[in-house]
């Protein structure tokens, strides 16, 4: 059997751990992030490849810093053929990669050399661009810099956010590296440099971009709201109260009224201006300290003021 250490975090990483171990692969053991609190009561939680290892009786290395660490002495002596990793979440010392006996390889969520980083996916949403796709590489000390072994390509629509392409790159990440790895193993994968005329970054999501920005066109301001769903959401300072907005639909209609100043509304939409003359609807929000609401729950409540003109988004960066 063919040895293997997994390096994997959040649910993008489970169907490639049990994929591998589906096919026989001997996991010799799993590194994943430490357990972090999450949700409202931050609560203490494991990682889902932390869990999923454990259900498979996987040992799992949880490193705070990988390296200089006793788990990176741990995981160097366990010699594997192969390293894997997908959407770990640190940088691999080298003396790491070079343990591997047969090479180290990553599943990366973009079309390299597009998108090397840490939010590939939501720069894909972000851009609005047609497709996405993931990529098997070989790792090496620079940030997803290593020769391409395989790609898959991945249609992009305005129904996805960050949540439904993570979960079909997964599966597709899943499938092309079981593809792939059998030609690594013996030698006959074709390896393709990565162009570097064509790379662009994807860095991760920082806290201020999480503010959204209502001077944006409405179609800019939507790819946003859904590269920022289902785990982070977007949002605005709606009526003073800061709000984040699950869900919006750009419409066709144009307006000269100002960016955030409600355009129509009745008891079941509410209709504003953003960048560029454009106009969109709200269909899902939640107000801070609440729960998610429809958008007729709130004009039936905090919003039953409204009125056609009114400016209810302001300070929003420009």
């Amino acid at each position: 059997m063919t040895s293997v250490i997994f390096l994997g975090t959040p649910d993008f990483a489970v169907p490639i751990l049990e994929g591998l171990i589906d096919r026989n692969y001997d996991v010799v053991a799993v590194m994943t992030q430490p357990d972090r609190k999450v949700g409202r009561k931050q609560k203490v939680a494991a990682s889902p490849v932390k869990q999923a290892a454990v259900a498979h009786g996987i040992p799992v290395l949880q490193p705070e810093k990988l390296s200089g660490s006793p788990e990176l002495a741990k995981a160097i002596a366990l010699a594997p053929d192969l390293i894997v990793t997908a959407a770990y979440g640190q940088f691999l010392p080298t003396k790491f990669l070079q343990a591997a006996h047969i090479a180290a390889v990553n599943v990366h969520g973009s079309l390299l050399p597009k998108y090397r980083g840490g939010a590939p996916i939501q720069y894909s949403i972000i851009n609005g661009d047609a497709e996405t796709g993931v990529t098997i590489i070989e790792m090496v000390k620079k940030m997803d810099a290593g020769d391409m072994f395989a790609q898959a390509k991945l249609p992009l629509t305005r129904q996805d956010d960050t949540g439904t392409v993570f979960a079909k790159l997964s599966l597709l990440g899943r499938d092309l590296l079981l593809a792939t790895l059998p030609k690594i193993i013996d030698n006959t994968a074709t390896r393709i440099p990565q162009d570097p005329e064509k790379v662009t970054f994807a860095p991760t999501i920082t806290k201020e971009q999480e503010h959204l920005n209502i001077h944006l066109s409405a179609p800019a301001l939507d790819q946003w709201v859904r590269a920022l769903r289902p785990d982070i959401g977007g949002y605005v300072d709606l009526n003073g109260q800061r709000t984040k907005l699950w869900a919006v639909t750009p419409l066709s209609k144009k307006t000269d009224l100002p960016a955030g100043s409600i355009v129509d509304r009745n008891k079941h939409q509410l209709v504003l201006a953003a960048g560029d003359q454009t106009t969109f609807q709200i269909d899902e929000l939640q107000p801070a300290g609440k729960g998610k609401q429809h958008i007729a729950d709130y004009l039936n409540g905090p919003g039953r003021d409204f009125t056609v003109g009114q400016q209810v988004i302001t300070d929003e960066a420009k």
